[in-house]
């Protein structure tokens, strides 16, 4: 029996807001009540938020303040002011994160946080609890569409937290479980052999569901099926985050644990931007978030259908205001209407990462995913990263699958070069390609 869930529900989240203000539980009512409005009630919700942040970014905040000659169109049209205002690079962000800062909002309600980095430096950014607790709400909404619930029992294949000494990981495990109601394993050290040890600890634990990284849930479910292994048990759903999940990964762990893959999509930076439903629709935070996306080379907004850089605008961050700040993802918009019932908008697809774009010398561009398209369809390779440092040069890492053909091993790497001919492309054979310090496989 679960008891830690109705004290999670019944006596520790009233607590939190009766102590604390917390208002998880509001913001989750107020976005449920919001998710089958009509698309033009909706759109004066995202107006009314953003015209309140534009307003308090050039009165208040120091790297906005010379748009101030924008006022009387951020009253008449919050929407088209927008878009006069520039694109945010995480690059050109770092440069003067302070001037971002509002100065009304007291440091002692600033929450630091940073990204985890996988793709270059780190940004530092702050947040206040407000916005945190709608990112909280947004997630929670998602996830009420497979029947979870902030007290749901589940299981991360995650990145470990900390170096912790052995009282601090003890205190740690002890917050998650009773806290959060949820044990973590590791997806650092995912160990094949230790795979009947995994599968006897998460059938006692008997989650509601699974939750971590594409890259971890896929190998860990290769494992699964390799061995023979099956739960005595079929989760809600296994929640996919953090990374670009593909067919082939999706295919797998959805074979392994005999229940549907739902993707959130999101970033330390940005909140819960999506979250798929039932119908397999990617609906948008559009209450929390205005996304745009991107033509890489103008900076221009394209039309819905066509894939560019995604653009975010968070609409509760008043602590920190960034304004179209480009995210480094890939995405595009959709004009349809899921058949769910939910009027949320939605995302046509999510192509990966900004920086998983190719270029051959002669300029032609490549998508990451070619590569993948290669790998999945000789399924010669179990694990492979491909780098490139400039047009003509780049380095490839290879796991071959267990007792592969030599020459199945080199059709993989002249199918990768046919793709970025006049590159030069130095490939080692390895036995680990570490992930990134944040847990993510690139």
């Amino acid at each position: 029996m679960d008891i830690i869930k109705p004290f999670i529900e019944k006596i520790l989240y009233p607590a939190m807001e009766k102590k604390n203000k917390n208002q998880i539980r509001h913001n989750l009512a107020e976005l449920k009540s919001q998710q089958k409005l009509s698309p033009e009630t909706l759109q004066e919700i995202r107006k009314e938020k953003l015209k309140k942040l534009l307003i308090d970014c050039v009165e208040n905040v120091p790297a906005y303040t010379s748009y101030a000659f924008l006022l009387p169109e951020i009253e008449a049209d919050p929407l088209h002011a927008i878009l006069k205002f520039p694109i945010l690079s995480k690059a050109d962000f770092r440069k003067a994160e302070t001037s971002y800062l509002n100065p009304t909002v007291p440091k002692s309600s600033l929450i630091a946080n940073r990204t985890g980095g996988s793709t270059s430096e780190p940004v530092k950014f702050y947040m206040d609890r407000s916005t945190v607790e709608y990112y909280e709400a947004a997630r929670w909404r998602g996830l009420s569409w497979w029947g979870i619930t902030p007290g749901s029992r589940s299981v991360m294949i995650w990145g470990n937290p900390l170096e912790l000494d052995r009282y601090a990981e003890k205190k740690y495990k002890a917050k998650e479980k009773w806290l959060k109601n949820r044990i973590i394993i590791s997806a650092y050290s995912l160990i094949p052999e230790s795979m009947p040890e995994y599968i006897k600890q998460i059938s006692a634990y008997k989650p509601e569901y699974i939750y971590g990284y594409p890259s971890a849930l896929h190998a860990f479910s290769v494992s699964l099926l390799k061995q023979g292994f099956k739960l005595p048990f079929v989760p809600k759903a296994v929640v996919s985050t953090a990374e670009t999940l593909f067919h082939h990964q999706r295919e797998t762990i959805e074979q392994a644990f005999q229940c549907q893959v739902v993707n959130e999509y999101g970033a330390r930076d940005a909140g819960i931007l999506a979250y798929q439903c039932p119908c397999g629709g990617m609906h948008i935070s559009c209450e929390n978030a205005l996304l745009e996306v991107i033509d890489p080379q103008t900076l221009e907004p394209v039309e819905n259908g066509t894939s560019g850089l995604l653009a975010i605008t968070d609409l509760n961050n008043h602590a920190m205001p960034r304004l179209r700040y480009l995210l480094g993802d890939r995405a595009a918009l959709s004009d349809k209407q899921c058949e769910c019932g939910l009027t949320l908008p939605l995302l046509e697809k999510i192509d990966g990462r900004e920086d998983d774009m190719f270029v051959t010398v002669e300029g032609k561009l490549i998508h990451g995913h070619a590569f993948n398209h290669i790998s999945r369809s000789m399924g010669t390779v179990d694990r492979f990263q491909i780098v490139q440092l400039r047009p003509d040069l780049a380095e490839l890492k290879i796991i071959p699958i267990k007792n592969t053909d030599e020459k199945d091993v080199e059709r993989f790497i002249a199918g990768v070069r046919e793709l970025l001919p006049g590159t030069q492309i130095d490939v080692e054979l390895v036995n680990q390609i570490p992930v990134s310090p944040s847990g993510k496989f690139r």
